[in-house]
């Protein structure tokens, strides 16, 4: 195995923590290895004002990442599975998935402890579609404005009184160390994001060393879970622009997946569960979106994605 390796990665606090976390336990088993952090700015980190659903495109936080590893600039990348297409660049393929973080959202607000003591009218931030369309679904006399920039800087916002409460990944806050009283939202309420929570290690294909170097790292229940979800999301054409859901979790040797598709108002919501052999993971995620599909989801689609 050769001694240095080079990681790419975004520059923002979090995905600095999430790399560093990644080489530490690979530095714990390869200490003679040597690890040179490589920082590239993508779209997604370029484009600060504008809802993400509104940039267009798939990868916004990963393509730039992805070129470089095409082109050998760096060995290996470290993402937050939730910003990876389900569709990879030829010749790319994710290596590794380390053991999962809490993959709940996590409501942070001003005026109470949960979201169901919210006042009519409050303001709530979020630029994501996903947790847009649950929050007006079930809270339609709600305010939902848009909310980009990274966790200090939406944690600011919310102080400054700009919102009543914001909405943040609870495994960022953990994974930052971040001290600020909130309210996990339970999966069975309020649907995650595709992959949240999970840290995906991308690589080359023919790339053998490194192939054997981030073995280490790898989760195979995370991995079953991950690749539930996204069979999902790939079969349902997702991106920023359909608010869409999907969860999976193991327990007492069955995969049960949940997942949603709705419009962006909340109004038109379909939400279903199935659960099978984790061997049959992609198929299960696979069922689970057809069976959305049938229930009105491909109507939604149809009109968001023409």
């Amino acid at each position: 195995m050769k001694k240095t390796f080079r990681v790419g990665t975004r520059g923002s606090k979090l995905a600095l923590t999430q790399t560093q976390w990644v080489l530490s336990r690979l530095r714990e088993r390869f200490p003679e290895v040597h690890f040179e952090t490589v920082i590239i700015k993508t779209k997604g980190d370029k484009i600060q004002d504008v809802p993400l659903a509104k940039i267009g495109g798939k990868g916004l936080f990963v393509k730039e990442i992805e070129e470089a590893l095409l082109r050998g600039e760096i060995d290996f990348a470290v993402h937050s599975l939730k910003d990876v297409p389900s569709e990879l660049p030829r010749g790319l393929y994710l290596a590794a998935f380390p053991p999962r973080e809490d993959p709940r959202d996590a409501l942070v607000s001003r005026v109470g402890q949960g979201l169901s003591d919210l006042p009519a009218g409050a303001r709530v931030g979020t630029s994501s579609l996903r947790r847009a369309a649950q929050l007006r679904h079930r809270r339609p006399d709600l305010k939902i404005l848009p909310l980009r920039g990274n966790v200090d800087t939406r944690l600011r916002k919310l102080s400054e009184g700009q919102y009543e409460a914001i909405l943040l990944a609870e495994a960022g806050l953990r994974r930052l160390g971040v001290n600020v009283e909130r309210t996990p939202l339970p999966v069975e309420e309020f649907l995650p994001a595709v992959g949240q929570g999970i840290l995906a290690v991308e690589a080359r294909e023919e790339d053998r060393e490194t192939a054997a170097l981030l073995a280490a790292l790898h989760h195979e229940e995370t991995a079953l879970c991950a690749r539930a979800e996204r069979a999902f999301l790939h079969r349902l054409e997702g991106g920023c622009q359909v608010p869409l859901a999907a969860h999976a979790r193991l327990e007492d040797g069955r995969l049960h997946l949940q997942g949603f598709v709705a419009d962006p108002e909340g109004r038109r919501f379909y939400r279903a569960g199935r659960e099978g052999d984790p061997r049959e993971a992609e198929a299960l995620g696979v069922a689970l979106a057809e069976d959305l599909l049938s229930q009105g989801g491909e109507q939604i689609l149809a009109e968001l994605l023409s």
